[in-house]
């Protein structure tokens, strides 16, 4: 017991917590957000292992099992620690105030007891005081019992502490953002506060990593500005024609190095056309491709040629008809 109220044992490799160096305000509330995110995290992982059982099957005790899961966490770190999670994370630990000490003092069993009603025990209440008021008659939109004077009293009582509990929140809330101690009025009550688990050193920022990366956000950003007005099948029609010459010869003819490949397959998607259609080249397009890419272009030039797009015009293919059998 006397190890439990002395002065909490320096961590290995570094000196023990200073109670006399102020805490940032931001590394205090950074550390609410990570135990937040924390029981959150722990929740949806407990709640998962049941996802294959009956729909609700949690629900109606789903208030007792998160404060269960938040006392076990509390179990294994602020009782043994004196330090949250979150603290754990941002270098921070629980230290009493009400001890005369100018050197750090661990949490008292009481303050740590205290901790652990002061904070799981509201939210629980939070959660169940629905299904609370239904069973002492107090719902909302219910007919008052004949014994109404006292129970409603009692909820007005409740209503009362409720609000009152909030105003004093805001108020210390306030105040910690005035004086940068208790972030919460628990620790103001209990007489707790968070101090550096390890001195502060002093940073050597160095800002060429930043620099870097402000840079190639930066040019990110100018490239998701600059894409959307590049007319990229031009570029690509551009560079197709350098590549290979055109292979259409005078009259819209096509010429010797496509032969009758064009035919087979329509320049913009690739399939056999369906209702193919010419544009003033030798290339073959769908009917629903053309068009839909002259709604979009209306610029549009041949993807294989460079031709620009004209009116689609449906080809007329002249059938020879020969007897296999004829000598």
């Amino acid at each position: 017991m006397a190890s439990t109220r002395g002065a909490h044992p320096p961590p290995e490799g570094g000196s023990g917590p200073d109670p006399q160096t102020p805490v940032l305000r931001i590394n205090q509330l950074d550390a609410f957000e990570l135990d937040s995110a924390l029981d959150q995290l722990v929740w949806n992982q407990f709640s998962q292992c049941f996802q294959h059982f009956r729909p609700g099957l949690l629900t109606p005790v789903e208030p007792e099992l998160k404060a269960l899961l938040q006392l076990l966490l509390w179990r294994f770190t602020v009782y043994p620690n004196s330090a949250t999670v979150g603290q754990s994370m941002m270098n921070l630990r629980y230290h009493n105030t009400l001890s005369l000490s100018q050197c750090y003092r661990a949490l008292s069993r009481r303050q740590r007891l205290g901790l652990a009603l002061l904070t799981v025990g509201p939210r629980w209440l939070t959660e169940r005081s629905h299904s609370l008021l239904l069973s002492l008659g107090l719902g909302l939109g219910g007919s008052p019992p004949a014994d109404g004077g006292l129970r409603l009293g009692l909820r007005r009582v409740l209503s009362l502490i409720t609000g009152l509990t909030q105003v004093a929140n805001l108020i210390n809330f306030l105040v910690f953002l005035r004086k940068g101690r208790h972030p919460s009025l628990t620790e103001r009550i209990l007489g707790i506060r968070a101090v550096f688990t390890k001195p502060q050193t002093v940073r050597d920022a160095a800002f060429q990593y930043m620099n870097r990366e402000l840079l190639w956000h930066g040019f990110a950003e100018f490239l998701i500005f600059l894409l959307p007005l590049v007319n990229m099948r031009k570029i690509k029609t551009t560079m197709y024609s350098l590549l290979y010459p055109l292979g259409v010869g005078e009259g819209g003819e096509v010429g010797v190095r496509e032969g009758s490949a064009v035919w087979k397959e329509c320049g913009l998607c690739g399939e056999w056309p369906t209702m193919p259609h010419m544009v003033g080249c030798g290339h073959v397009f769908c009917y629903y491709c053309v068009k839909s890419h002259s709604i979009a272009d209306a610029y549009l030039t041949c993807p294989k040629c460079g031709v620009e797009v004209g009116e689609a015009k449906a080809v007329k293919l002249q059938i020879e008809m020969t007897d296999v059998h004829a000598r």
